[in-house]
């Protein structure tokens, strides 16, 4: 029996329900965002776009008056209003907390001796090159190999490649260093650097880079085959997208042409960038947005830098003029009503700017304030051990703020404590949960590590495996290549490089 099948297309209303942020929320927003500095040249641009917007000449007294009744935001116990309408359908432009391993364990020792908030020069935990010179510590080598890497490391290019020829590099060692070398020893040196991470660090070319990287994918499929037959022989149709010319060469059809085509194309062609590059020019000037400190009576004191933002007003003629149009509104001709309508935008636009201005401050202050309880042995003591585990929902729920909020008042803020200056992120820890069922941050972890190796014997330097016993025994339950991990983020040096 035939069977006959028809098609119908059908038309169906589903209702979807859609929360969009409002002008104003979306402005709020950006604000949250921006450092002081940008804070400051966004206001000076609104002044100059909004003629309805005006600094207000107040006096000294008044304007500290103002000054001390945003600060006081901290001690006073009120309620506040959270700002108005969640935010949180905008999940994915969260920048999630960032964990241990993502933050750099660094104290900065900065003492103020004013009211002034401090300007420093301020750089990652470890730069580009730093990051490769503790990398030899893991390599069984002379003190000779050890003075040819460091020079081979310094003579890499930002993006992690050597472009130096090695003749050239060969007589910089002989006249600077006075390493007497050869060529020879030069490329074997060179093979240990381009066996440090990340991979295809220290290559010669581009090509070279990325051939490397190929080389070092374990059990490689016939496509990686492929590819790496590409970069050694086809390399210049490849970097200059003669594709339909490859395809034919290595007779592929267009499908596995393009898996080969993503595996090329997801290699890293600057492995320098994948590291922390802060030398030279780099290095960020820091103007913390937060000051906490702590008095004779053990409060603290919580200020937030407005910087060089001035006190903002509507401006009374805006306001007297379309009062003046609002009275006459049934004869007002057509360039009247037109004229009132833009001061009545530009109105709304300032005022609008006004209150987002003072929302960003009580958001900021809000979470410092919760950051402060949440860490307050920190705070009090100054030691990274005692940071508590905590991450952006513990800071949300203290604030009655949503998670993204918190995330991006915490992105790229710093705070000055008595103990130094801190980035936001430096306080956000993974908990890690004992057998006991104990929770600890991955910093208690690290102070134990720490403590374990300055007690050890140095003439017997302990073991990662000695050190990850001694930890278990604490009730830290680490693995050692967690120990390892650990210790060498603390730029600790393995056993046999810290006996004495």
């Amino acid at each position: 029996m035939e069977q006959k099948f028809t098609q119908q297309q059908v038309q169906i209303q589903k209702q979807v329900q859609v929360q969009n942020l409002t002008p104003q929320q979306l402005l709020l927003v950006k604000l949250t965002e921006m450092s002081v500095n940008e804070l400051e040249e966004r206001v000076e641009k609104e002044l100059l776009e909004n003629s309805a917007l005006e600094e207000s000449n107040v006096t000294d007294t008044e304007d500290k008056a103002t000054e001390e009744d945003t600060n006081d935001i901290f001690s006073e116990e009120k309620d506040e209003e959270e700002m108005s309408g969640s935010d949180s359908e905008y999940d994915e432009r969260r920048n999630d907390y960032a964990t241990e391993d993502d933050t750099p364990d660094y104290l900065l020792q900065s003492a103020y001796n004013s009211e002034e908030p401090a300007y420093v020069s301020f750089g990652m935990q470890e730069s580009f090159y730093e990051n490769l010179k503790n990398q030899i510590g893991e390599h069984d080598v002379t003190d000779r190999q050890r003075e040819i890497l460091e020079y081979l490391i310094g003579s890499l290019d930002s993006d992690g490649l050597l472009r130096k020829s090695l003749d050239s590099i060969y007589y910089e060692l002989a006249i600077n260093e006075g390493i007497d070398t050869s060529v020879e020893e030069l490329k074997e040196v060179l093979t240990i650097l381009q066996s440090f991470e990340p991979v295809g660090i220290a290559a010669t070319s581009l090509q070279e880079c990325l051939a490397i990287q190929l080389r070092h994918i374990e059990k490689p499929s016939e496509n990686v085959i492929i590819a790496q037959r590409i970069v050694d022989k086809h390399f210049d149709d490849f970097i200059n997208k003669r594709y339909d010319r490859l395809r034919q060469l290595c007779r592929l059809d267009n499908v596995q042409f393009d898996e080969v085509l993503h595996i090329l194309q997801h290699l890293n062609p600057r492995p320098g960038s994948g590291l922390s590059d802060t030398t030279g020019d780099n290095n960020q000037t820091v103007i913390p947005d937060f000051t906490v400190r702590q008095d004779e009576n053990g409060s603290f004191e919580i200020l937030l830098n407005q910087g060089e933002v001035p006190v903002l007003h509507v401006s009374s003629s805006y306001k007297e003029s379309l009062a003046e149009y609002e009275q006459n509104k049934k004869n007002m001709s057509r360039q009247q009503k037109d004229t009132a309508l833009y001061l009545r935008q530009k109105i709304e636009a300032a005022q609008n700017f006004i209150n987002a201005i003072a929302q960003r401050q009580d958001t900021m202050m809000r979470t410092m304030k919760a950051i402060v309880n949440l860490q307050r042995a920190f705070f009090e003591e100054g030691d990274s051990s005692l940071l508590q585990p905590m991450i952006l929902e513990d800071v949300a729920k203290a604030t009655g703020l949503d998670k993204s909020t918190i995330s991006r008042v915490t992105k790229s803020k710093y705070v000055q404590t008595d103990f130094g200056i801190f980035p936001l992120k430096f306080f956000f820890n993974e908990k890690f949960t004992t057998s006991g069922g104990e929770n600890l941050s991955k910093m208690q972890i690290k102070g134990k590590l720490r403590e374990i190796i300055e007690a050890e014997n140095k003439k017997k330097p302990l073991s990662d495996d000695d050190i990850a016993d001694m930890l278990n025994q604490a009730g830290f339950p680490v693995a050692r290549r967690t120990v390892a991990k650990y210790r060498e983020k603390m730029n600790i040096p393995v056993a046999r490089l810290r006996r004495q």
